[in-house]
């Protein structure tokens, strides 16, 4: 690979190390806000696909001159892959919204945001059922 084709798709380079460091962030990290921030910069670096695939180069904005008199040699940039954006951003907004307040509940149920925590939590509480079922069944399991 030679240094022009690196700096001529920096765009790429960017997505693929901030869709990677978010994946990252989700994967490692055992605290419910940092995978909800992991998950920000993952879909972030879906936008910024999106947006670099939809822009010409050279291409101008689809907008219909007055006169109505267009020329078919004018290149045009694709507006769709933008306006899904628009719509993914307040989707994505949204999404983190309840994201965040799921782990307010969370905190306010067992008491903390860490994922080891929890499966803890989880485990006794799930093995004190069985030991009262047992012996509510005269000792019989």
């Amino acid at each position: 690979m030679t240094l022009e084709f690196i700096l001529g798709h920096l765009n790429y380079w960017l997505f693929i190390i901030l869709m990677m460091t978010g994946f990252y962030i989700v994967v490692s990290r055992g605290n419910y806000v940092k995978k909800i921030v992991g998950l920000n910069i993952f879909q972030v670096s879906v936008f910024m696909f999106y947006i670099s695939i939809g822009k010409v180069q050279g291409g101008t904005a689809p907008i219909f001159p007055v006169d109505l008199n267009i020329d078919p040699n004018v290149v045009y940039s694709n507006p769709l892959p933008h306006v899904l954006i628009l719509t993914a951003i307040v989707v994505g907004v949204a999404t983190t919204a309840l994201g965040l307040a799921l782990v307010v509940r969370i905190r306010e149920e067992y008491g903390s945001i860490e994922e080891d925590d929890i499966l803890e939590i989880e485990q006794h509480i799930q093995a004190e059922e069985n030991s009262e079922h047992g012996s509510a069944m005269g000792g019989r399991a």
